[in-house]
């Protein structure tokens, strides 16, 4: 089969023949037909992810047919026992340390597939499992987000904060998103955001047009601080990266607001199956910003690290 092999750091993606997987007794092959692209993808290209091995089809998110069903596949694997963390010692995620979906086949178990949402095309179900994840938990597990809620989405553009936008409008409840790129937040705006503000200029919180009630956060750094200041008191925050280094929190502000911070990373199962209601309930489709061939990852892991995207970029295979 073709797919897309990560062989070692800083070394060029390799696309071409890689040997068929073959199942165990207690999995299965999908057929796949569509797989986005994530950030940890291009991490660990640049060595910048925790156990990295050699010869390893990337790729997290994935979208086929199995059986002649139409199919979602969820990227976790044994997170075990405990909803609120992974503590099984061989918790994995597709694409690193095991094969992923950047192929035309994969071996998964069985009950890593849910079936496809009618309303979703391939390539949108395919931009769905990771993203859609981790957007889910931050929100609604970790910061318990209501319709009631002002909600900020900082960083507005990305696979997951776009997610968790557009999950955001769709329960009614007021969102508010930051970009240093203003036409993505105008593109938000046009997906219903309520407004926006620059997070590259000082004192943008006071831009925003309103204080908000939860903050879903990827970035960290310098500026985490300018989030807290956006922050009605007892606020929540969930915070599910860190591209911008290590935080820099007021301490002030956190006490005297009686603010709320969470980490949180992928989800669990229910989680999953959750987000796939969600998406069902809403009729929500994940924004697509742009589709490639297998063949053409060199391109795409381009796009994806100069961060010009809004929305995920999916490989229909």
């Amino acid at each position: 089969m073709k797919a897309i092999v990560f062989k070692e750091v800083k070394a060029p993606i390799y696309y071409g023949d890689f040997p068929d997987p073959i199942a165990t007794s207690e999995q299965v092959i999908v057929n796949i037909k569509a797989a986005a692209l994530n950030h940890r993808d291009v991490w660990i290209t640049h060595g910048l992810y925790g156990i990295i091995e050699p010869d390893i089809v990337q790729g997290s998110c994935g979208a086929g047919v199995y059986n002649g069903q139409e199919v979602i596949i969820n990227p976790n694997v044994n997170w075990g026992p405990d909803p609120d963390y992974p503590e099984h010692k061989d918790y994995r995620i597709l694409g690193m340390p095991i094969h992923g979906t950047f192929a035309e086949q994969i071996a998964v178990h069985k009950d890593r597939l849910v079936e496809k949402p009618a309303h979703l095309t391939m390539e949108e179900a395919g931009a769905l499992p990771l993203a859609g994840l981790t957007a889910y938990r931050a929100l609604f597990t970790k910061a318990r987000a209501s319709a009631n809620d002002k909600i900020l989405i900082n960083g507005i553009g990305g696979g997951v904060a776009l997610m968790a936008f557009q999950f955001a409008v769709a329960i009614g409840a007021e969102v508010y998103v930051t970009s240093s790129d203003p036409e993505k937040i105008k593109k938000a705006i046009a997906l219903g955001a309520k407004g926006g503000a620059i997070y590259t200029e000082d004192k943008w919180h006071k831009n925003l047009g309103a204080k908000v009630d939860v903050v879903i956060d990827s970035a960290g750094g310098k500026g985490f601080s300018s989030l807290m200041k956006a922050c009605n008191p007892r606020a929540r925050i969930a915070i599910y990266g860190g591209t911008r280094g290590n935080s820099v929190v007021n301490p002030q502000l956190l006490f005297w607001k009686e603010l709320e911070i969470y980490g949180s990373t992928m989800g669990n199962d229910m989680e999953f199956q959750e987000m796939i209601d969600l998406i069902n309930k809403y009729k929500i489709r994940p924004v697509v910003d742009s589709v490639y061939q297998l063949s053409e990852a060199e391109t795409a892991y381009a796009r994806m690290s100069d961060g010009k995207q809004f929305g995920k970029i999916v490989f229909k295979v």
